[in-house]
C-alpha cells in the first residue's frame, strides 16, 4: 500500500502546511456556492432553459457525490499528496473550461469535471489533516482552522460571486479558480511531505469502484432531479432503482473482496459509524439553511446579489468564532460533549432566526439568531469530520474520509429536496404580497423542521465513544496496531 504521511512528516512547515490545506478547503467551499448568484447571467448568456439551468449546480453535486468513495480509496492507495495536487489541477483545468464555455453543454460538462476534482481533493485534504497533525490538541487546532475555512468559504462564495458577476460578468466566477487552484497545486509539492512508495501489492478494487461510483451517482442524480421532474417521473424512478441495485451489488462485492474499496470492517468502529450518520443529518439540516436564507433575503425582501452576500458577513464571522472555539474546547473536554453542545446551540439559533423572519422584519432583527446559529454551525462542522476519523488506522483514513464526505453530499441533497418541498407547498397560484407572505411562512416552517432535525442530530452524536475509550483507540492506531480498538 502507499505509505501515508505521518504526523511527523508535516512538521517541517506545519503552519504553512495547515494554511495550504485550509486554503484548499476554502476553494472547495467557494466553488460550491459562487455560481448561485451568477445563474441568471449564465442562463441568459448561454441559452439555458429554465428547467436545465439547475444543472449548472447539479452537475457538480452529482459528480462530487458519486466519485467520493473512489477518491477516498485512491488517496489511500496512491498517496494523499498526489491526489491533493491532482484534484487541484483538475479544478484549475475545469474552471478554465467553464469560463471559456460557449454553450450550455460545455459548461455543464465543466461543472461535472469540477465535481470529480472535488471528489479527489476533499478526502485527500481530510486525510492530510488527520495524518499530518498528531492526535489531541494539535489535530483539534488543525481541524478548527480547516473548518473555519470551509464554513466561511460557503458564505464568502456568495459575496464574491455577487461582486465578480456585477463587475466582470458570470465568466469571472470560473476564471477566479484557475490561479487559486493552480497555485495551490504547485505549493503542495513544496509544503506537503512526499507520499511513500507503494508497497504490499494492494490494487484498486475495480468492481467495487465501478458499482459504487455509478450507484452513488445515480442516487444523487435522483435526489437532485426529483424536485424538478417529480419523484414519480420515469427518469427519477429509473435512476433511484438503478442506484439501489448497484449499491447492493457494491456491498456484495466488498464482502467477497480480499482488498475491498471500502472495507466493511471500518463500520465496526463506532466513531466512524456514528460520525457518518451525524454528517448526513448535519448537512440535511444545517447544510440547507443558506439556501433558505438566500430565498428569504432575495424573495421576501428583494435584496440584490451583492446585498445578499453582505448579509452573510454576520454569520460568516460567527462561524469563524465557533470553529476556532470548538478546537480548543474539544482538546479540553473531548469531541463528543462539545459536538453535542454545538448542535444544541446551532439548533437554538435556527429556531431564533426562524421566529424572527417576517415580511416587515429588519435585518437587525435576525442578527442575534444568526450569531448563535453561526457559532453552533461552525463548531459542528469542525468537529463532525474529526469525530468520524477517530480510531481509524492511517492506511484507511482516505476511504474513511470518503465515506464521511459521501454522506455529507447525499445528506445535503436529501435534506434540501425534502425541506424545499415543505417551503414551497403552498405557493402555487399566488402573486404579489400574498406570495411574499406565503414564501416567508414556508421558509419559517422549513427552518423549524430543520431545527428539529438538528436536535435529532445531537441525540445521535451522543453515541460517539467517550473520551477515555477514544484515547485508547487513538493510542493503538498511533503505535501501529492494526487490530484497532472499536469504540
Amino acid at each position: 500500500m502507499s505509505s501515508i504521511t505521518s504526523p511527523a512528516a508535516g512538521r517541517r512547515r506545519p503552519a504553512a502546511t495547515l494554511a495550504l490545506l485550509a486554503f484548499a478547503q476554502l476553494i472547495i467551499s467557494l466553488d460550491y456556492n459562487i455560481v448561485y448568484v451568477a445563474l441568471p447571467g449564465i442562463g441568459s448568456g448561454l441559452g439555458f432553459s429554465a428547467q436545465d439551468l439547475q444543472w449548472v449546480v447539479s452537475a457538480y453535486a452529482v459528480a462530487f457525490g458519486g466519485f467520493l468513495l473512489l477518491g477516498g480509496r485512491a488517496s489511500d492507495l496512491f498517496g494523499p499528496r498526489r491526489l491533493f495536487a491532482a484534484g487541484l489541477g483538475l479544478y484549475a483545468v475545469s474552471s478554465l473550461l467553464g469560463g471559456l464555455a460557449g454553450s450550455a453543454a460545455v459548461l455543464v460538462g465543466a461543472r461535472a469535471l469540477q465535481g470529480v476534482g472535488g471528489a479527489l481533493l476533499f478526502p485527500a485534504t481530510l486525510t492530510l489533516v488527520s495524518t499530518c497533525f498528531a492526535e489531541g490538541r494539535e489535530r483539534n487546532r488543525a481541524f478548527a482552522v480547516w473548518g473555519t475555512a470551509g464554513g466561511s468559504g460557503m458564505i464568502l462564495g456568495s459575496l464574491l460571486g455577487g461582486v465578480l458577476t456585477d463587475v466582470f460578468g458570470w465568466e469571472a466566477v470560473f476564471f477566479v479558480n484557475v490561479p487559486l487552484a493552480g497555485a495551490a497545486a504547485l505549493l503542495a509539492f513544496k509544503l506537503i511531505a512526499p507520499d511513500g512508495p507503494r508497497t504490499g501489492g494492494r490494487s484498486m478494487d475495480v468492481a467495487g469502484a465501478v458499482t459504487s461510483t455509478i450507484g452513488v451517482t445515480a442516487v444523487v442524480f435522483a435526489l437532485v432531479q426529483g424536485p424538478e421532474s417529480g419523484w414519480l417521473s420515469p427518469v427519477v424512478l429509473t435512476a433511484a432503482l438503478a442506484g439501489a441495485v448497484l449499491l447492493a451489488a457494491f456491498l456484495t462485492v466488498e464482502r467477497r473482496s480480499t482488498d475491498p474499496l471500502m472495507p466493511l470492517r471500518l463500520f465496526t468502529n463506532r466513531n466512524l459509524s456514528v460520525g457518518t450518520v451525524v454528517t448526513f443529518l448535519y448537512m440535511g439540516t444545517f447544510g440547507t439553511l443558506m439556501y433558505f436564507l438566500t430565498v428569504y433575503f432575495q424573495g421576501v425582501h428583494g435584496y440584490d446579489a451583492l446585498t445578499t452576500g453582505l448579509a452573510f458577513l454576520v454569520p460568516m464571522a460567527a462561524i469563524a468564532v465557533g470553529s476556532q472555539g470548538a478546537g480548543r474546547l474539544a482538546t479540553r473536554f473531548g469531541i463528543r460533549p462539545v459536538l453535542v453542545a454545538a448542535l444544541a446551540v446551532g439548533g437554538l439559533g435556527t429556531v431564533t432566526v426562524a421566529l424572527s423572519m417576517a415580511t416587515d422584519a429588519s435585518y437587525a432583527a435576525l442578527i442575534p439568531g444568526l450569531l448563535v446559529l453561526g457559532i453552533g454551525q461552525g463548531a459542528g462542522y469542525t468537529l463532525m469530520f474529526g469525530a468520524a476519523a477517530l480510531g481509524v488506522a492511517p492506511a484507511d483514513q482516505g476511504i474513511a474520509s470518503g465515506v464521511a464526505s459521501t454522506s455529507q453530499q447525499v445528506g445535503g441533497a436529501v435534506g434540501l429536496a425534502l425541506l424545499v418541498a415543505v417551503a414551497n407547498a403552498s405557493l402555487d397560484g399566488l402573486g404579489g404580497g400574498t406570495l411574499r407572505a406565503a414564501t416567508n411562512d414556508g421558509l419559517r416552517t422549513a427552518m423549524l423542521i430543520a431545527a428539529a432535525g438538528i436536535a435529532a442530530t445531537a441525540l445521535v452524536a451522543l453515541g460517539l465513544g467517550k473520551r477515555r475509550t477514544t484515547r485508547v483507540a487513538e493510542r493503538r492506531v498511533e503505535t501501529g496496531d492494526r487490530a484497532v480498538t472499536h469504540v
